[in-house]
């Protein structure tokens, strides 16, 4: 598996949750899928995911990741 270093941040005020590759990659566009926002590259690499609504849509798909954070503490 590839490592890649990912950014992590949760704007509270916002209720935004944003993942965003480590490297330095310009941003060509941005398309919004239900509560995501993902940003793409000239070269369709995803760069920035924005989780809208954060709170409500982890908890709402909290049955979706529990069987992943059981694959993360394993």
């Amino acid at each position: 598996m590839k490592n890649n270093n990912v950014k992590i941040k949760y704007d509270s005020d916002a209720d935004v949750l944003s993942m965003e590759a480590a490297k330095r990659t310009p941003i060509a566009y941005a398309q919004e899928m239900g509560d995501l926002i993902v940003h793409f590259s000239a070269s369709e690499e995803p760069i920035l995911i924005e989780m809208l609504d954060a709170s409500k849509t982890l908890r709402r798909n909290r049955g979706a990741i529990s069987p992943l954070r059981d694959l993360v503490s394993a």
